[in-house]
């Protein structure tokens, strides 16, 4: 199983959308290098759902329950469909940025990068800082 990070705007689509809705097509990604995160991710993968631009934190896990296929939207690109796992205590991009373990994470390296890998370590840092 490969780990993932994908960032949503809360007023776009919040976590709680996405548990109301009991999943959703991750799609309207516009960026090269997300498009091949997304092609690469196998049904089963969990992803942790970024709450960008206001809260800037991870909020939750999700797992990828379809595979890349050709964005509804725009066949050019693609989207895979997403389920909520569970919610997360909030973990900052400030308390990401403090914790040296995470000082190569894609979250830092490539901060515009709207979908991107997780290491197994990384996610194990990140659920240990959510407390769960």
């Amino acid at each position: 199983m490969a780990y993932w990070l994908m960032k949503s705007e809360p007023s776009s689509y919040s976590w709680d959308d996405l548990v109301r809705d009991k999943g959703t097509e991750w799609d309207g990604v516009r960026n090269n290098a997300a498009r091949l995160h997304l092609k690469a991710m196998k049904k089963g993968d969990e992803a942790f759902f970024y709450a960008s631009m206001t809260d800037k934190a991870v909020v939750g896990i999700m797992r990828i329950s379809r595979e890349a296929q050709p964005d509804p939207k725009d066949a050019d690109w693609v989207s895979v469909r997403v389920e909520p796992v569970r919610p997360l205590n909030p973990v900052t991009l400030k308390a990401i940025k403090d914790e040296p373990g995470l000082a190569k994470m894609e979250l830092i390296r490539q901060s515009r990068l709207s979908v991107a890998p997780v290491r197994d370590e990384e996610w194990r840092k990140i659920i240990a800082m959510a407390g769960k």
